[in-house]
């Protein structure tokens, strides 16, 4: 982060950033704060903990500390890309980031990761939301009919255009992902179409103690159809 520049503003909470200088500067907070980040791996088999350790001022990367375990590591590095959250005075913090390789700074081994290109900080939202589960379950089918097709539960929807979704977390979507042509279903109506755009995600645990994926997305269209869906859903 550039020096002269103000410091991260949360109450820009909610929104998916692609600005290198917005970027820079929640990660300039991060930074300050000394907060952990966390990513979870091997379906959440492995968490990755670190901190980060320097953001580059060019924002061509960041230097991020070793997780103190190898196999958290090993992990970490042997994906092209990695999404790392945190979470400040309760805010959620989303960014991923690419081409992670072992480095040295300082004397000290770091993990380099270039610049991340996205970044998503999560509020409360504003609108009602409709708890789904157990009485009314939604089924969503992810590119329906797609080479990378694969099925969940919405497990909750608010009225302005958000739901949650809850898959395996062999799965991973990173934020910004957009997911083309979602088929959402509720038993005694017809299916909707809807492409849905994902802003964070985060590990969960069912209550039978399997590990799942919640992720918290936006409606990109309201198709006619998918309207007459909802409005049905929420007068149940």
């Amino acid at each position: 982060m550039a020096a002269g520049e103000p410091a991260a503003d949360l109450s820009t909470t909610g929104v998916m950033s692609r600005s290198p200088a917005e970027i820079a500067r929640v990660l300039a907070m991060l930074l300050g704060r000394g907060e952990p980040l966390r990513s979870n791996l091997a379906g959440g088999g492995i968490v990755f903990v670190s901190r980060l350790r320097h953001v580059d001022p060019g924002r061509a990367f960041i230097l991020l500390e070793p997780d103190p375990g190898d196999a958290a590591n090993d992990a970490l590095l042997a994906r092209p890309r990695a999404s790392l959250h945190a979470t400040p005075e309760g805010w959620h913090i989303e960014f991923s980031a690419s081409a992670p390789e072992r480095a040295q700074h300082e004397g000290r081994s770091v993990i380099r990761l270039r610049f991340p290109d996205i970044l998503v900080t999560q509020q409360r939202r504003a609108h009602e939301r409709r708890a789904v589960e157990p009485k009314v379950p939604l089924h969503f089918v992810v590119d329906a009919g797609g080479v990378i097709s694969f099925d969940g539960a919405m497990v909750d929807v608010s009225a302005g255009g958000l739901c949650f979704l809850r898959y395996p977390p062999d799965i991973t979507l990173e934020p910004g992902t957009l997911l083309k042509g979602c088929r959402i279903e509720l038993p005694g109506r017809p299916p909707a179409t809807v492409d849905l755009e994902v802003r964070y995600s985060r590990m969960a645990t069912l209550p039978d103690g399997r590990n799942a994926i919640r992720s918290g997305c936006r409606f990109v269209n309201t198709a006619p159809e998918l309207r007459a869906l909802l409005e049905s859903f929420f007068m149940q």
